[in-house]
């Protein structure tokens, strides 16, 4: 009969990972601890790096949304000065 595949909870997860980034124990011995493979420590702590910096993000944020505000403006600029130049042109039409 084949065995059974464990599941782990999120928090079980984010305990070993936490654990594994603190680098006070090896892979090797915290997986032991967790009756784990190291494999699968590593992939956790991988994963929550990745994750950290998803969460905490590059702080480029704040350029990149005043980089948006910019071109919005300036967009909206164009356009009112093309509907202005409409404005004038239908008003000599109408003429």
């Amino acid at each position: 009969m084949a065995k059974k595949r464990r599941t782990f909870t999120r928090e079980f997860k984010a305990k070993v990972a936490l654990e594994a980034l603190k680098e006070q124990l090896t892979l090797s011995q915290i997986a032991k601890k967790y009756n784990l493979h190291p494999n699968q420590v590593s992939a956790w702590k991988s994963q929550a790096k990745e994750d950290l910096l998803e969460i905490f993000g590059t702080g480029n944020e704040n350029e990149d949304q005043e980089e948006l505000i910019s071109a919005l403006y300036e967009k909206i600029g164009r356009l009112e000065i093309e509907l202005d130049w409409l404005k004038k042109k239908s008003a000599l039409l109408r003429k």
